[in-house]
């Protein structure tokens, strides 16, 4: 016998009432979870890969890269990944009448917060909401060793491909032509 406490699942309906007081509010397989605002160097990570994707993005035309999105996709599992990327064909599908994205970006990107709770979220719940919505690649940042766990969809999956350091180059097949050196992500 399940206990009405179990069955409760929060909604995308139920973040409206929640207080603005600078925390992120997710929703994760029907579990709200709650972080306070990242610390200085997650936001300088974040802001440093994302300058890049938008750069490289403007260039091309394949599509943008988007800082600290909504992303829905469903009315159990919203969350709010650092930074998106969605391929030009794709964007106009996936957005929203409120401008949010409703469907799997191609790419997410997370940059490790401090605390083991959020660590595992990352490499952890939020992956396999990442492989269960269909996300193409998946970039975890790691402030504290200075590298980039690259995940990559193998039979339905995100698996991951590799790690890469400060001297390496981020590339993605999902990105033709795109190309940073991993230790300018780390200020």
């Amino acid at each position: 016998m399940t206990s009405a406490s179990n069955q409760l699942q929060w909604t995308v309906s139920d973040l409206d009432g929640l207080p603005e007081d600078g925390s992120r509010y997710e929703i994760i397989d029907g579990e709200l979870q709650v972080t306070r605002a990242p610390h200085w160097e997650h936001q300088d990570a974040a802001g440093a890969i994302y300058s890049e994707l938008r750069y490289w993005s403007k260039k091309n035309q394949q599509g943008q890269a988007i800082f600290a999105p909504g992303v829905i996709f469903s009315e159990t599992s919203a969350v709010i990944p650092d930074v998106v990327w969605v391929s030009a064909e794709r964007l106009n599908a996936l957005i929203d009448e409120a401008g949010h994205l409703s469907g799997a970006p191609d790419l997410v990107i997370e940059v490790l917060s401090q605390s083991q709770q959020d660590k595992a979220r990352d490499r952890t719940a939020k992956r396999k909401l990442y492989s269960l919505q269909g996300v193409t690649e998946y970039w975890i940042l790691d402030r504290e060793l200075r590298a980039v766990e690259i995940y990559r969809r193998s039979a339905g999956v995100l698996e991951r491909a590799l790690t890469l350091y400060v001297d390496d180059r981020l590339t993605s097949p999902l990105l033709p032509g795109f190309s940073c050196k991993v230790g300018e992500l780390f200020g």
